[in-house]
């Protein structure tokens, strides 16, 4: 039986070559039948046909393949006969134009196109429309309109050609009314809903992007909840595919599906520094390990000890210091390892950026720390990333370290999603010290370069201003910002003060951090003012009447230790900065600090303390009535800003020194989950006292403060701000006010 399998075998062996080999045929000539667009060299050159060779069966096959795979081609039929390659085609149409119906927004078309296989001046490839139809639906369903329809339309041309028509029905936005958190959560969903990006419609967010349907927020939000639960110590945490499910009238029904698992400590932290490393560079980490053991497990804790070997490798001057880690689970808790090693010294070949289609590169280039011939630096790419975030113009930064031509040279490869960098902002605000109105336009990318422009109009009780600013963030790729502003103003305050005054001011600074967290930002100014006094006005308020002119020189000096800028939880910022006369009618020296502190106590209230001071001092003369101090109406809520301090007669009048200290406890929410709220808690002190000038003023130097509460309400269209203070204490000058409150509303508009 074996013996007659194997004789089988060998005989059908013997066929297919002989089979095979009476096809075999040399090629002398080659024609082709049917192309009208396509020349015969370009079909000879794009299937590889190579005149004199010796064809086979497989040789033709292989030849008809390549042939598809150019897409100049519907049908190909090849015959090798008489030692002539006949090839028989049928060219596709060439697309002529690819448009849309029922889609106005061009950024929206410019996407699709991007999608799509079919490409304009491209071969027009039949079986391609119905995969360009879904990747149009599955565009649409990410921006949250679940229920469009396309449909194509191909209209035949001359000369073998076609128009391409997508008719684009979006439908309405798949609105999401209700979240839910299930499983094993042990989170409350108050927290939850805070951590995601989705929210559910509510009639107050009628321009919210986030009450929609989008799978790719969906997935986004995922991550955040995966995020949030590691850092909380729910190490296992597992966010299971969500549920979506549409109820007719009702909208779409959102389901989260979370296994939190147990939770875990820290139970060991420690580093394992490579032979080819000073160790002794790495001795300082001890102390942030000790910090964490017996802490719950947290990504976010973590990686800060992970900047911190950055910054020691920047310190100590190592170029090349990697790390990984390796953590290890068990019923106790989590171990880690920090492998810290030398990793290989490469160069940078090339920096390529894409992704900004208004933005010039030399703004992305300008942040970069790195640039090419550099040696490659993890540390320094990192700050490269963080540089290009911090000019606020991109929505998303990434980065990707690619091969580059020699095994010792990377390609860094820069990602960058440009966002609206556009805004136009109203606002009002109610109070007991009077009604304010603002407009500000502002324009954060002018001319894809980075430059801010901004324009602004104040309007309030007492005070008009408007104001043009521009601000280049990083003038001639130095690194230091430049920025000019120009402000007019006209100040009535006859009832609190006795006298009125108009100014015109231009300001000229720069700003640049001249150590690690160290900022000096001067700067100079000059101005034209003029102040008018009422017949009923004190002597003090009398002698400060007239026209000047000033150029005075400034600086800051800020020390920022804060964890982050926006809404910081931890560190602090110190500030000190002073303001010197250089051509003056009424000269004064300007001397301030600012120190502001953070505490998070729990993962629901944060502290702060402020404290803010100032002190003015006339040179030969008496300080100018409008360069005099008074207390911001920030550092003493429940106070009127101008009916604080030294007293001529009924006139407010201002002082020489300043101190206001505040302590502040934000709060948790206390209104339903759906509002995204802040609420704090404060308690104000604050002095005004000294005047350089006339017998007859009161200048009662007492303490005041008070006590209150503010609520920040979220909004789509802006914040909604409160405020209502009692005072506590105040000195018989002051205007008393027994209870005082404060509603602020702005609206904000975002636009490209």
């Amino acid at each position: 039986m074996l013996f007659s399998k194997k004789i089988y075998i060998s005989v059908i062996l013997f066929i297919t070559i002989i089979f095979n080999t009476s096809f075999a045929e040399v090629v002398k000539d080659v024609k082709v039948k049917g192309n009208k667009r396509i020349t015969i060299e370009t079909i000879i050159v794009f299937g590889d046909i190579s005149i004199g060779k010796n064809y086979e069966r497989t040789d033709i096959n292989s030849l008809i393949k390549k042939l598809y795979n150019t897409t100049f081609f519907s049908n190909i039929s090849v015959d090798l006969t008489n030692n002539v390659l006949n090839i028989i085609v049928e060219e596709n149409p060439i697309i002529n134009s690819i448009s849309f119906k029922g889609e106005k927004a061009k950024k929206y078309k410019e996407k699709i196109r991007e999608l799509l296989l079919l490409r304009e001046n491209g071969s027009f490839i039949e079986s391609n429309i119905k995969s360009d139809i879904n990747l149009i639906k599955e565009f649409y369903r990410s921006l949250g309109f679940y229920f469009v329809k396309i449909d194509a339309e191909i209209a035949k041309l001359q000369k073998n050609r076609v128009n391409v028509l997508y008719s684009i029905e979006k439908g309405d936005k798949a609105k999401i009314t209700k979240i839910y958190f299930l499983g094993e959560k042990k989170i409350r969903e108050k927290k939850l809903r805070d951590v995601i990006t989705s929210q559910e419609a509510k009639f107050w967010k009628i321009i919210s992007r986030n009450v929609y349907l989008s799978e790719e927020r969906i997935e986004l939000d995922k991550r955040l909840l995966k995020n949030y639960y590691r850092n909380k110590g729910y190490y296992e945490v597992t966010v299971r595919s969500t549920n979506v499910e549409y109820s007719e009238g009702e909208g779409f029904v959102l389901t989260y599906n979370i296994n939190a698992g147990p939770r875990y400590k820290f139970t060991k932290i420690f580093a394992n520094v490579s032979e080819t490393l000073e160790k002794d560079a790495f001795l300082s980490l001890e102390n942030d390990f000790n910090k964490l053991v017996g802490k719950y497990y947290s990504q976010r804790k973590l990686k800060s000890v992970l900047d911190k070997i950055d910054k020691l490798s920047e310190l100590k001057e190592l170029q090349f210091v990697n790390h990984n880690v390796v953590e290890t689970l068990d019923d106790n808790g989590v171990e880690v390892k920090i492998n810290i090693f030398e990793g290989d010294k490469v160069i940078i070949e090339r920096i390529n950026i894409v992704g900004n289609s208004v933005t010039n590169d030399s703004v992305i280039r300008s942040a970069l720390i790195v640039d090419e011939g550099d040696p490659y630096s993890v540390l320094l790419v990192k700050k490269s990333m963080n540089e290009i975030r911090a000019r606020n113009i991109f929505g998303k930064v990434r980065h990707e370290v690619l091969p580059g031509s020699t095994p010792d040279l990377k390609v860094l490869k820069i990602s960058v999603e440009e966002k609206a960098t556009g805004e136009i902002m109203a606002g009002a605000g109610v109070g007991t010290d009077g009604t304010s109105f603002q407009f500000l336009i502002k324009e954060n990318n002018w001319l894809g370069r980075g430059v801010q422009l901004e324009s602004d109009v104040y309007i309030s009780t007492e005070k008009i201003s408007g104001s043009l600013l521009v601000n280049n963030p990083n003038y001639n790729f130095s690194g230091n910002s430049l920025l000019a502003s120009l402000d007019v103003s006209s100040t009535d305050r006859s009832n609190s003060s006795g006298f009125k005054s108009s100014r015109t001011g231009f300001n000229l600074g720069t700003s640049f951090e001249q150590y690690q967290n160290v900022f000096i930002a001067p700067n100079i100014t000059t101005a034209f003012e003029d102040i008018e006094v009422d017949d009923t006005a004190s002597t003090a308020v009398k002698n400060m009447e007239g026209n000047f002119f000033n150029i005075d020189v400034g600086y800051s000096v800020s020390l920022d230790k804060r964890n982050q800028p926006f809404r910081p939880t931890q560190g602090y910022r110190a500030t000190f900065l002073q303001s010197l006369p250089i051509i003056q009618d009424s000269s004064s020296l300007l001397n301030g600090v600012d120190i502001v502190g953070y505490k998070d106590f729990s993962e629901d209230v944060i502290g702060s303390l402020k404290f803010h001071g100032r002190t003015i001092t006339g040179i030969d003369k008496d300080v100018r009535l409008t360069n005099r101090l008074y207390i911001p109406r920030r550092n003493l809520r429940g106070f009127n800003t101008y009916k604080v301090g030294p007293k001529d007669g009924d006139d407010y009048i201002g002082g020489n020194y300043t101190v206001a200290v505040s302590a502040e406890a934000q709060l948790p929410n206390l209104l339903p989950e759906s509002y995204r709220t802040d609420f704090s808690l404060f308690l104000d002190t604050a002095n005004i006292w000294g005047v350089d000038y006339s017998d007859t003023v009161d200048e009662t130097n007492t303490i005041r403060s008070s006590v209150g509460i503010s609520a920040n309400i979220y909004t789509t269209i802006g914040p909604l701000s409160f405020t209502i203070a009692e005072d506590i204490t105040k000195a018989d000058t002051n205007t008393y006010l027994f209870k005082s409150f404060q509603i602020k509303f702005e609206i904000n508009i975002f636009y490209i």
